[in-house]
């Protein structure tokens, strides 16, 4: 196990009816002046956002608003945040909505404390201070409501690219499974494989010795497995929609991921896709994670072969390893169609023909990608051609 720190600040508030003490919150983490960012109709329409606006109220907290959070949130909205941060003393941002929402108030929460443009911490720069955000979570996904990352597309040129910091984990985020219990069924497909690639950039891994961990992203990945097709049968199903949200906090807080080395090229190849084509995170990654797997097993087939027998169950063939290694991959393609997820461009809606713009976009030049096999440009091709 190598070295590491693991800080993780993030107070959380779980349960049904829980969105109505967010103002008690607010005002326990110091904040006065709130800028409530949201998405589209339905935190409207469910009168959640109504009941958020009064629980501010009753603590005496004043508010504003800014709502208009796309999917792959983009760079016009957050420049807007900032400029309204400044231009009204906001001290405190409360994220109403999913991944797409709280990486958005994330962006603006380092833009408004900033000079320079917010975009420089999307290309490498450092981030040391933000503006404190919260959020209420409505989607089960991405995690953000407890990690340090924030995945911000910048209309100009159309790159999707991350920031980490700290600085960026949120001070409280409110939990209450009942706010999923209405998404529709591809929304939960794709955050249930939104949380499992999390955990995967974290298992394949070159670091020897860390069964704690192992044994942590197997547990995560096996309840996805069980509760996720539960919640789709049943949307309304409580216990299901409170084990997949809980799941998608720990799949990326990276209490799964310390001392261990991690990979995150799949995220970063399918970023181009989900930019140039604008589909759902979760689409994209159950398109190129089985491409990516096909493409590096052979690097560490007995650590694919444990992929397969410990989280699907397969019979470890020990004449042959890669035969389970195999079985372990076709075992995710089942479970990602059985889900409703895509497999191949074809149903993304990608072409074949524009992987050459994939690549340029993705602009790696001499320089490589990931660490559990560093990828070259001819690399990622492969990987994509292994996806059409």
């Amino acid at each position: 196990m190598n070295n590491f720190n693991f800080y993780s600040p993030t107070s959380f508030v779980f349960g049904k009816g829980r969105e109505t003490e967010a103002g008690k919150y607010v005002k326990r983490f110091g904040g006065t002046k709130v800028l409530i960012h949201f998405g589209g109709g339905s935190v409207l329409r469910s009168g959640l956002l109504d009941r958020v606006k009064t629980s501010l109220a009753n603590e005496n907290i004043t508010f504003t608003q800014l709502g208009g959070v796309m999917p792959n949130p983009r760079s016009g909205l957050v420049y807007e945040g900032i400029e309204l941060c400044k231009r009204e003393n906001i001290d405190f941002i409360l994220a109403v909505g999913g991944g797409s929402v709280i990486d958005s108030a994330k962006a603006i929460a380092l833009g408004a404390l900033y000079d320079g443009d917010f975009w420089d911490f999307y290309q490498g720069k450092q981030a040391e201070k933000a503006l404190p955000v919260a959020t209420i979570l409505t989607i089960s996904a991405a995690g953000s409501e407890g990690s340090t990352g924030s995945v911000i597309t910048h209309e100009t040129g159309m790159l999707k690219r991350a920031a980490n910091s700290d600085a960026l984990r949120p001070v409280f985020s409110i939990l209450n499974p009942e706010l999923t219990c209405t998404l529709p069924a591809f929304q939960t497909a794709c955050g249930a494989t939104d949380m499992m690639a999390h955990v995967l950039e974290r298992y394949f891994t070159n670091t020897k010795d860390v069964e704690i961990t192992d044994r942590l992203c197997e547990a995560v990945l096996l309840t996805v497995i069980k509760e996720a097709p539960k919640a789709l049968a049943n949307p309304a199903d409580y216990e299901a929609r409170a084990n997949i949200m809980w799941a998608g906090m720990v799949a990326h807080n990276d209490i799964c991921g310390v001392g261990r080395e991690q990979d995150w090229s799949t995220h970063q190849i399918e970023h181009e896709l989900s930019a140039l084509y604008d589909v759902a995170h979760g689409a994209g990654l159950a398109v190129m994670f089985p491409a990516w797997m096909k493409h590096v097993m052979q690097h560490d087939v007995m650590r694919f072969a444990q992929f397969a027998v410990r989280v699907w169950g397969c019979e470890m063939d020990f004449q042959n390893p890669e035969n389970t290694a195999k079985q372990g991959i076709d075992k995710f393609e089942q479970f990602l169609t059985s889900i409703g997820m895509p497999i191949r461009f074809s149903e993304l809606g990608a072409k074949a023909e524009d992987i050459p713009t994939l690549l340029k976009v993705l602009g790696l030049g001499g320089q490589t990608l990931g660490s559990f096999v560093k990828l070259n440009e001819e690399d990622v091709k492969q990987i994509y051609e292994l996806a059409v």
